[in-house]
């Protein structure tokens, strides 16, 4: 049995009360789950299933969708050993949208959550130092959320404008 079927298995069947989908593309697999225990599901892959790297977390939106909730946070883990990807895809509500930290994983983490707490306003409890990384603190909304403007609110006019200096 491989890495990922393996690991597959292990959520399903320890956590089957938090599964809700699933599949595979590409030969990668994911999980789907819901937030309540995402802590102790990727704890299990990282300690059972040697997914000692967090190759990536970010969030997607499913708006009008059909979706489960409006929000997935995505956790893209990597097995050195195993040479292997494991997906796994944390449903967030729009009403809400808050999950645990994954912070005591992994050092990653917190800078990953700061990023999606900036562009998609998914709030991460427990987290450390939760607040915008890329937009100034006084940013109105989230850019990256399907219902935000393409040409954004207006707040581009309020950025400071420098020009170089034709002096000397």
């Amino acid at each position: 049995m491989d890495l990922q079927q393996r690991s597959d298995e292990l959520v399903r069947a320890r956590f089957a009360d938090q599964v809700v989908g699933g599949g595979e593309h590409a030969g990668q697999r994911w999980v789907e789950v819901k937030r309540d225990r995402i802590v102790d599901v990727l704890r299990a892959l990282r300690d059972e299933c040697g997914f000692e790297m967090l190759m990536d977390l970010t969030a997607t939106d499913w708006l009008d969708k059909g979706m489960p909730e409006r929000f997935a946070v995505v956790y893209q883990l990597y097995s050195l050993a195993g040479n292997g990807y494991f997906r796994v895809k944390a449903w967030v509500p729009e009403v809400e949208p808050e999950i645990d930290t994954i912070g005591g994983l992994w050092k990653a983490a917190p800078f990953a959550e700061r990023e999606v707490f900036d562009m998609f306003g998914i709030r991460f409890r427990g987290h450390s130092d939760l607040k915008r990384i890329l937009l100034p603190d006084h940013y109105p909304g989230f850019p990256l959320r399907k219902d935000y403007p393409l040409t954004g609110n207006g707040e581009r006019y309020d950025f400071p404008k420098h020009t170089k200096s034709q002096e000397g």
